[in-house]
């Protein structure tokens, strides 16, 4: 066998390889034909090491550890953009360029939530892999930037040339990062950004080979080298290159292609793989860039839009404790007020003990909030550096805040309870959770108008929102309560008695029942009847209905039968409505996700039509998920639903199953 060309041969096919699915996701060989190449490859070039190639895929797997990166001075500085935060600041940005006497023409791209990065290829071999670090200096971290799988070793034309682009860790890799870090008692990194950058700057390349980075490479070094006019001929020339470019990267004309551009960012930027803080817009043409010109520190010619922040610092004023309707206990930041996408937060669930200890809070902490899902708040770390000694550690009450009862755990639980059923803030809970959406579904009646019908003597059962009939005129001596109103929450109290089984089961505040738990216990049983004379065992047969569950529901009907009773008189509705079964093959016990944007029909939508077929929708892609629905804007799961295989039904499959079901 004649090595050097048996090396030169796999260096090429898994090169190839590794571009096409890295950048074009287009996969040409399995996992087991990459490694098993990849092992040949390694096994040869160290028989034969004056045969290694510069563009060696086994270079990525992290070569030599070192002490310290060496600095480097950038050819051309790597300038930041100006940020501008609203309509009229991008139509101000348009206004100077056109006050030059040039017709602006935009390219849009997304703002990554990364690392600024420079490489620098001679002969077409990467060289050099920079830091952009303060502009003017950076350093060389070539070790690690090999390690990116997404970042080619050898350009498909022997050039030398310098291009600048992002560093980035999809979310997916952060979670799997952290969930190995809690595991060996480690920190957790807080966001995609600083963990894509402390990956980068690892000493050892083998840890930065570990991270799985990914890159996106945005502008062309002195692109009349190459004979390129425009900035988006050049993204169009790097991806010839080999480089992995962002394909919702635009041509975008005026700036009123800008604001449409920023609009629908918005709305894809959660269902990202990856993270985006904003949209960055250049004008097109080279030459007019440099009449354009320059600040001491930014290009005039191209500006960054920021999105509301969806993330900010603020100070830990304090840590409360409150008690829910199953006497859990739940410690809660007090925050001092600051404004995320435009809400002012004052405070946050901090979920349990446990989760403060993991997340190392201190009461006088800088703490990070993030709002999950755009809606709730989220404390997710604390900003150590800032710290000055005044904090205080962060101690577990040992009895209940409104009560005083001793607090228990229960079966090794991360959660503490207050096991007095007399409790006030369990009652108060309980009653709040019985007219909510998902439960009994009662508008009108908040959580604050539920507490303070606790606090009147109103309501203090929740057969007594049945009773509130009779006391319409008492109510009237209130401030706040007008007839109307009143009428109307009535109304709705009475329309709650048809709600049906599966909502009376998550109401009453079984533990361990969901709304989910609800619906397969009423499609099962039908009445109430038939459910309360089951026992353990039997319960034990039904789909995702353990010991536990399944104890926990014997023991609340032995315990409530008078209370069942009294509903029962009262005149709810214990049968399950619409009670008759409904099967179809292509639903009933298959397991779906959804991702992306379906027209037509919300995610809850599509979720209770496919659960009243007795189809499971769960939040993530695994080999048992049989169907993944993609609308529009899909996110990874879609990625990932490729990759094993899953049938895939799209906006117009699923409307025609849709359709055949009525």
């Amino acid at each position: 066998m004649d090595a050097q060309k048996r090396i030169t041969e796999l260096t090429n096919i898994l090169n190839e390889a590794s571009y096409r699915y890295y950048v074009l996701d287009d996969p040409t060989l399995t996992d087991q034909e990459y490694d098993k190449y990849l092992r040949e490859l390694i096994n040869l070039e160290t028989k034969y090491p004056e045969y290694l190639k510069p563009d060696s895929p086994s270079q990525r797997v992290g070569g030599t550890a070192v002490d310290k990166f060496n600095k480097v001075t950038h050819k051309i500085p790597m300038l930041s953009l100006a940020n501008v935060f609203n309509e009229a600041e991008i139509k101000d940005f348009d206004a100077k360029i056109k006050k030059e006497g040039i017709t602006p023409e935009y390219v849009c791209e997304y703002k990554i939530d990364g690392l600024s990065i420079s490489l620098i290829y001679e002969n077409g071999i990467l060289v050099q892999g920079i830091t952009r670090g303060d502009g003017i200096t950076g350093e060389d971290v070539t070790g690690n930037i090999k390690t990116i799988k997404s970042v080619p070793l050898k350009l498909t034309q022997p050039i030398d040339v310098e291009v600048r682009g992002e560093v980035f860790m999809h979310k997916e890799t952060l979670q799997k990062l952290n969930k190995e870090r809690e595991e060996q008692l480690l920190p957790v990194l807080a966001n995609v950004r600083n963990a894509a950058a402390g990956s980068l700057r690892q000493l050892d390349p083998k840890i930065a080979a570990q991270r799985e980075l990914d890159t996106f490479i945005y502008y062309l070094m002195e692109p009349e080298k190459f004979g390129i006019k425009t900035h988006y001929e050049a993204l169009q020339f790097l991806k010839e290159l080999g480089f992995k470019t962002n394909p919702a990267s635009a041509l975008v004309g005026n700036v009123a292609g800008v604001l449409k551009y920023i609009n629908e960012a918005q709305k894809v930027r959660d269902k990202l793989s990856y993270d985006i803080d904003g949209v960055v817009m250049k004008h097109n043409n080279f030459l007019e860039q440099q009449e354009i010109g320059y600040t001491a520190k930014y290009p005039k010619w191209a500006t960054a839009y920021k999105f509301p922040a969806q993330e900010v610092l603020t100070k830990l004023k304090d840590i409360i404790f409150t008690v829910g309707r199953t006497g859990r206990i739940t410690p809660n930041a007090i925050l001092e007020p600051v404004i995320l996408m435009g809400s002012t937060i004052s405070r946050a669930t901090l979920h349990n003990a446990d989760y403060v200890i993991s997340k190392n809070l201190k009461i006088g902490d800088i703490v990070s909030i993030k709002k999950a899902g755009d809606v709730i708040p989220a404390v997710t770390g604390a900003v150590i550096e800032r710290r000055d000694g005044t904090e205080k550690d962060f101690q577990m009450i040992s009895v209940c805040p409104m009560c005083d009862t001793p607090l228990i755990k229960k079966n090794d639980q991360v959660d503490y309870f207050c096991p007095n059923t007399s409790c006030p803030a369990r009652k108060i809970n309980s009653l709040i959770h019985y007219v909510s959406r998902d439960a009994m579904n009662i508008e009108g009646l908040g959580e604050e108008i539920v507490e303070e019908l606790y606090n009147l003597g109103f309501v203090k059962r929740i057969p007594d929102f049945y009773s509130l009939k009779d006391k319409k005129d008492q109510l009237l001596e209130f401030d706040g309560y007008g007839e109307q109103s009143i009428n109307k929450i009535l109304e709705n109290i009475e329309a709650s008695k048809q709600s049906g089984l599966a909502r009376v089961l998550f109401a009453i505040g079984i533990s361990g029942i969901g709304s989910k738990t609800a619906k397969v216990l009423a499609h099962h049983f039908g009445n109430i009847d038939l459910l309360m004379n089951q026992t353990v065992e039997d319960l034990e047969k039904i789909s995702d209905i353990g010991e536990t569950l399944a104890t926990n529901i014997v023991n609340y009907f032995q315990e409530h039968k008078d209370f069942i009773t009294e509903l029962k008189n009262i005149g709810i509705n214990m049968n399950e409505v619409g009670s008759e079964r409904k099967t179809n093959e292509l639903i009933t016990n298959k397991k779906f996700v959804i991702t992306g944007t379906i027209n037509g029909y919300t995610r809850n939508e599509i979720k209770d039509i496919l659960e009243s077929y007795d189809g499971i929708v769960s939040e993530s892609v695994s080999k048992n998920t049989d169907v993944v629905i993609v609308g529009d804007a899909p996110g990874s799961k879609y990625d990932k639903a490729l990759s094993l295989n899953i049938t895939i039904w799209d906006e117009p499959k699923l409307k025609e199953i849709f359709a055949s079901l009525h």
